[in-house]
């Protein structure tokens, strides 16, 4: 099972840029594996943000985040990462990353079994 460790929430205002990253650990590696974010926020389901498959094609972006959102694999295939441009309030919730089985994952969305979760990083956005 593949372990992932989420890092780079925070604080921000309105406005404002974070990106979110992660990793595998402890000798896992995110290479060759779809891999996507997602997040939850107090009193909503949990939603998937956007997706990655696993020859690195964004499969999805939720179109609340279109244009402002990046999702990328790095260089050295083991760190994937969510740039968040123009944050908004309504982004505030608890992050999670997430390898998904390319086996079961529907195109063009991250809905799949999901086979490893991330511990979450928080995201504020609040001025």
């Amino acid at each position: 099972q593949v372990q992932l460790v989420e890092s780079g929430g925070g604080l921000v205002q309105p406005g404002e840029s974070l990106t979110l990253s992660c990793a595998g650990s402890g000798g896992s590696s995110l290479d060759g594996y779809a891999v996507g974010w997602f997040r939850q926020a107090p009193g909503k389901e949990r939603e998937g943000v956007s997706c990655l498959s696993s020859i690195d094609s964004v499969t999805y972006s939720a179109n609340s985040v279109k244009g402002r959102f990046t999702m990328s694999r790095g260089n050295d295939k083991n760190t994937v990462y969510l740039q968040m441009n123009s944050l908004k309030p309504e982004d505030t919730a608890s992050y999670y990353c997430a390898v998904i089985d390319i086996a079961t994952m529907r195109p063009g969305t991250c809905i799949g079994s999901i086979a490893s979760w991330g511990q979450g990083t928080q995201v504020t956005v609040s001025s």
